[in-house]
């Protein structure tokens, strides 16, 4: 589908969804990256004036920061900028040490607590950045980024969201960057999944029969173990019944 059909659905569908909940509008954390970019985008389109954006740096690059608020200004969003290191330093400190991934985990649960306390003040929906690729091999934190009240890029792969971008005018020294979750210095996301997003998007497109293409089987195996081993990211919690 045509990457302006794709907008004018989400942005109708992004209504829609915030007329049946009666929420106000729509807040999201804003990274420099180019999800949340096109998520900057969408919901200026179809929230306007009711969209709040919040930079949460972390310990962060301040080329997230910088990115972040041109981002803002580009599409004309209400941002608010707020810095929680003291808040995860203090965190780290009380608790017995941890490894990397578990304190890097932090930093994502922190920002999504941030988050909803502006959406329980405001009445606004929490608006979800998580595209399709990374919701299917469970790249995101549990509770953390994968937390949310609306998730319109969901349906989405990388690779479609990046058109998608460019529709948009994000820019393209954002469209371009190497995706990172900002974990740590120098964290990117392809390398930590151990593979690309064009490759994870023709693996996806390959197992849900819409593309018959000869592809690696240890692309394909490697993908199925990721879909497998996050598969209770994915799900509620299971409850015992009697």
């Amino acid at each position: 589908m045509e990457p302006s059909k794709v907008c004018d659905k989400i942005v109708e569908w992004t209504k829609e969804r915030m007329k049946k909940t009666r929420a106000k509008g729509g807040l999201f954390g804003l990274s420099g990256g180019v999800d949340s970019s096109v998520i900057a985008a969408l919901c200026q389109r179809a929230l306007g004036n009711n969209t709040l954006a919040l930079i949460m740096p972390c310990h962060s690059d301040p080329l997230d920061v910088k990115y972040a608020i041109g981002i803002a200004e580009k599409f004309g969003i209400e941002a608010k900028e707020i810095c929680l290191d003291a808040i995860y330093d203090t965190f780290i400190q009380i608790l017995p040490a941890g490894g990397r991934l578990a304190c890097a985990n932090v930093k994502s649960r922190i920002r999504m607590t941030t988050l909803y306390y502006f959406a329980n003040s405001l009445n606004y929906l929490v608006v979800g950045t998580g595209n399709k690729s990374e919701i299917t091999v469970g790249y995101f934190t549990k509770y953390g980024d994968g937390a949310a009240d609306i998730s319109p890029l969901g349906g989405l792969l990388k690779t479609e969201v990046l058109e998608l971008a460019k529709y948009l005018g994000v820019p393209e020294k954002i469209i371009n960057r190497a995706p990172s979750a900002g974990l740590w210095p120098g964290q990117t996301d392809e390398a930590e999944m151990g593979i690309t997003y064009r490759e994870l998007d023709e693996v996806i497109q390959f197992l849900e029969g819409k593309i018959k293409v000869k592809l690696s089987e240890e692309k394909i195996k490697k993908v199925k173990v990721l879909m497998q081993n996050s598969q209770h990211k994915r799900e509620s919690p299971p409850v015992f019944k009697f």
